[in-house]
């Protein structure tokens, strides 16, 4: 059943370099169907939100760049949903400006803030922790997050501390933890109280509002002097103008690490966020020599391990490579280490330098 106070607004500017070559900053990997089901990572996450949250009452965050693909995505968008930034200014300044809007038009409105690149795979599970954050929100002038019970002590992940003897369903936070190092991580592990932090927030728009006047005031005042413009034909030429003097800041900074009202939920729902070629290795079923294929018809000879992705029923012949990523899209033809898989980033620097812009 859907709400007509509940929002949602999905961050959808992020270019996923670690996803080179199929992630590109003209088309990053929010649009693509990174695991061969049938949709692209924004089109799963718009319609899990879409089963509790009106279609009309989704905003998509996202640079001015992917505005076409947005629209040509979700065809049931509206131009007005798609809140477009002018400059990239991290998340604080976006979802101020997106939670603004919101305000004005429904007061009563409770919000959540989610990547549209994330894999969640039990819907109704995530609903069911959604809604009981979204019930906290209505309440009490509280922030609330989602947190992920740690599977293994990962360190590309920052952690949420709640407190040990706290049996609440939705727990009050005691601190944000920076990515910690492996043995620190172990010692999260160990103490049972610790949560990824998955980034996908909820709270009602005056609570975030009210939290940015009070820890962020020279960011209010920019974005709240627009409040006349939002939601009408005069928001674009406000919001051009003022938007490139934001303060680059991410939400966690402006306001989770300021606020003493922070809560947590422990989600009950399998969770990835697919930021590596790695994670997406680790979703996707594999044959009997661990090999995880998305759209090529593969013959693999002593071959284990690899993650292989090729054009639509493209032939791919791998033999004697064990832990590779093999990525071949259109000019370039990817074969790395999984183990070197956080260094893609540099690697794509590389070829932007000798090669150009172009092949990123």
């Amino acid at each position: 059943m859907r709400n007509k106070n509940y929002y949602a607004v999905l961050m959808a500017g992020g270019v996923g370099s670690r996803f080179w070559p199929i992630s590109t900053s003209e088309n990053p990997k929010q649009f693509h169907d990174m695991l061969g089901a049938g949709s692209t990572l924004i089109q799963k996450t718009f319609q899990r939100l879409n089963k509790f949250v009106p279609t009309e009452n989704i905003l998509i965050l996202t640079n001015e760049r992917y505005n076409d693909l947005v629209l040509e995505q979700l065809p049931m968008v509206k131009q007005n949903q798609v809140v477009l930034e002018p400059a990239m200014r991290n998340t604080a300044p976006c979802i101020l400006y997106a939670s603004l809007k919101i305000q004005k038009m429904n007061p009563n409105a409770v919000m959540i803030v989610a990547p549209s690149d994330h894999w969640i795979e039990d819907e109704e599970a995530f609903a069911a922790n959604v809604k009981a954050c979204f019930d906290k929100c209505e309440k009490e002038e509280v922030l609330c997050t989602l947190g992920i019970k740690p599977t293994f002590p990962n360190t590309g992940f920052g952690y949420i501390e709640y407190g040990k003897g706290d049996v609440e369903q939705v727990k009050k936070v005691s601190q944000f933890r920076e990515k910690p190092g492996y043995e620190v991580a172990k010692d999260f592990l160990k103490q049972g109280n610790f949560l990824w932090n998955a980034g996908i927030f909820m709270w009602s728009a005056n609570t975030i509002v009210n939290a940015f006047k009070k820890y962020q005031p020279a960011q209010y005042e920019l974005f709240e002097a627009g409040i006349s413009a939002y939601n009408t034909d005069n928001e674009k030429v406000f919001i051009k103008e003022n938007y490139p003097k934001a303060e680059n800041i991410s939400i966690d900074y402006a306001i989770l690490e300021n606020s003493k009202a922070i809560f947590v939920m422990p989600a009950t729902f399998d969770w990835n966020d697919l930021g590596t070629w790695g994670s997406l290795y680790d979703k996707l079923d594999k044959d009997e020599n661990n090999n995880a294929v998305v759209n090529s018809n593969v013959l693999c000879e002593d071959a284990q391990g690899n993650m292989i992705r090729s054009a639509k029923d493209k032939v791919v012949v791998v033999d004697g490579l064990n832990d590779y990523i093999i990525v071949d899209k259109e000019e370039v033809l990817l074969i790395y280490p999984k183990t070197k898989e956080q260094d893609i980033k540099k690697v794509l620097s590389k070829v932007k330098d000798k090669f150009g812009d172009h092949y990123a």
